[in-house]
């Protein structure tokens, strides 16, 4: 039998404020009948894609800038896309607890499925996130401990999503970045989904690493994009892989074929990696029940039901609290046109901020800057590294958290980035520019002349030639650090997915939070502020990331 999982539901209690507001999307009605197809509704004066690609096209005309209409485009960035993985806490608590590790990965694989589910009705793709843009949430749970998400766009060209998630008094952390080759297959676009995420449960494995599992996404099509009705599809093969316990799962999202075959389908199998054995089969629909079998016995169960199933969306600050280039703020605009189905105002609005973007990137250009992500820094893998078998995370939170003390762990947490309502960014960095041309002797004099400075602009972070992390000194009783360490690293060091489409089901926002329901702690001590430095290029990577990929929704290959 497989282990049960009690149900953990989103509630009132003494860390969660009854007073949330919520955005135009929340309270999603549940789930869709898993039979009915996931096709757009698109008002009749907007016509087809074809219709808008044909309106674009000129002679001589780059084909990579061609970009999707708004009307295909659903209400949030990438950024805030990725946690619906995280929205079935019912599924993800209890999971570090089991104790048979056979059941502990079954559980993981039942988690992984619990999400995809999660999308708005038709076919729709999340908002590029742009260079720099961030995000962060947080969950409140009825057991009154809370869960954390931070996550930032670390490339452009290549898109890429790098993000973090911990529920530190339940032991669970996520690190992963995605990043999607975006294709034009005839009738339809496909986003080719390449990097991985990492989840590790703190109180088991290797001290300080966890018991890890390594997670694959499926690719996405959007099916009838110039001519019939538009259907969004997830297909090909997943990967979930836990080297610890030499289990893993082979899952396959089943594409319907022209005359043969259904929606939806999932198969697959668990395998123990040391005998090759199989022990259990899976089945089902991905937005609706899904079964495991035990091949040894031949019995069949209830894995998942999605078809009913209610998702716990994140918590978020209200937007008066955010940054520019925070991602509700940054896209507000966008977003409230595209609600509104006012699309010509929609695509002005998106307009401007990559035009901002682009005029950012130039700026750069012209000073001689490189660009280096605010909160994440490269993975320092290799034999030996600190993140050795972790490299094509390649980007990684930019702090060390402490993975045994749940108290501890959240005051880092949030001395990295503001998260909670009424919490104030413990800093931000403004590093002098200096050009790539510039003697390393200046750079040192530069860098060692000036630590950090605070600012409260926004502009992207500039930084030398030494790959730093925040590093908490946790020797004290109380967890907080009497000075802060800089880490060198003596060695080298080493996204986003392009959802297309819903199940009928509305994609949920994150719900905006008082500022009334966070009391700062005391983190002087916690965190003094760094200065955000860079490494050697990483050598080692799974595939090519050369781009050519224009600042817009293309329909070209990203690679092309």
């Amino acid at each position: 039998m497989l282990p049960k999982i009690p149900l953990v539901h989103q509630q009132s209690h003494s860390r969660s404020s009854k007073n949330n507001s919520f955005s135009s999307l929340d309270e999603s009605s549940g789930g869709s009948s898993p039979n009915a197809e996931d096709e757009t509704a698109v008002e009749p004066e907007q016509g087809n894609v074809l219709t808008h690609i044909i309106s674009q096209l000129r002679p001589g005309a780059d084909l990579g800038r061609v970009t999707l209409p708004t009307f295909i485009l659903e209400p949030r960035s990438m950024l805030e896309r990725i946690t619906n993985f995280m929205a079935h806490p019912e599924t993800l608590l209890p999971m570090p607890e089991i104790d048979d590790p056979v059941q502990r990965f079954v559980s993981v694989v039942r988690f992984y499925l619990s999400g995809w589910h999660i999308k708005p009705p038709g076919v729709k793709k999340p908002l590029n996130p742009i260079l720099g843009e961030t995000f962060t949430c947080y969950w409140d749970y009825e057991d009154g401990t809370r869960s954390y998400y931070i996550s930032e766009q670390t490339s452009h060209h290549p898109p890429k999503s790098s993000y973090f998630f911990m529920a530190p008094e339940h032991h669970i952390r996520i690190d992963g970045t995605l990043k999607p080759r975006s294709k034009f297959l005839g009738n339809s676009a496909a986003s080719m989904m390449e990097g991985i995420a990492i989840l590790s449960f703190l109180n088991r494995g290797e001290p300080g690493k966890g018991e890890r599992y390594i997670v694959t996404q499926p690719n996405m099509y959007a099916r009838g994009i110039l001519w019939g009705k538009m259907k969004y599809e997830l297909g090909d093969h997943s990967v979930i892989r836990c080297p610890e316990n030499n289990l893993s799962a082979d899952i396959e999202f089943k594409t319907k074929g022209y005359f043969s075959g259904t929606y939806n389908a999932i198969g697959g199998m668990i395998k123990d990696d040391r005998t090759g054995e199989i022990l259990y089969e899976l089945s089902g629909l991905w937005n609706g029940e899904m079964f495991i079998k035990r091949v040894a016995s031949g019995q069949k169960e209830l894995l998942f039901n999605a078809t009913n199933a209610k998702h716990t969306p994140p918590l978020v600050r209200p937007l008066e609290e955010q940054e520019p280039h925070e991602s509700q703020r940054l896209w507000n605009s966008t977003v409230q046109a595209l609600i509104a189905r006012n699309h010509d105002l929609a695509t002005e609005e998106k307009t401007k901020i990559e035009e901002m973007q682009r005029l950012e990137a130039s700026k750069r250009l012209e000073d001689g800057v490189e660009w280096r992500p605010k909160l994440f820094r490269t993975v320092r893998g290799g034999p030996q590294g600190p993140g050795e078998g972790e490299e094509d995370l390649e980007w990684i939170l930019n702090a060390k958290i402490n993975p045994y003390n749940p108290t501890v762990a959240e005051q880092q947490i949030l001395s990295v980035a503001a998260i909670l309502p009424g919490q104030k960014p413990h800093c931000q960095f403004e590093i002098p520019a200096h050009s790539s041309s510039r003697s390393h002797k200046s750079e040192k004099a530069s860098s060692s002349g000036q630590l950090a400075k605070m600012t409260a602009e926004t502009h992207p972070t500039q930084q030398n030639n030494i790959s730093n992390l925040i590093d908490f000194d946790e020797g004290s009783n109380n967890g907080q650090s009497d000075e802060n360490k800089i880490l060198k690293s003596a060695g080298p060091s080493v996204g986003s997915m392009d959802i297309l489409g819903g199940d009928g089901q509305d994609d949920t926002h994150a719900q905006a939070s008082p500022s009334s329901n966070y009391h700062p702690p005391n983190m002087a001590n916690i965190m003094t502020p760094l200065q955000p430095t860079s490494s050697p290029a990483q050598t080692r990577s799974l595939h090519s990331r050369n781009s050519a990929a224009s600042d817009n929704d293309d329909f070209v290959d990203a690679q092309s």
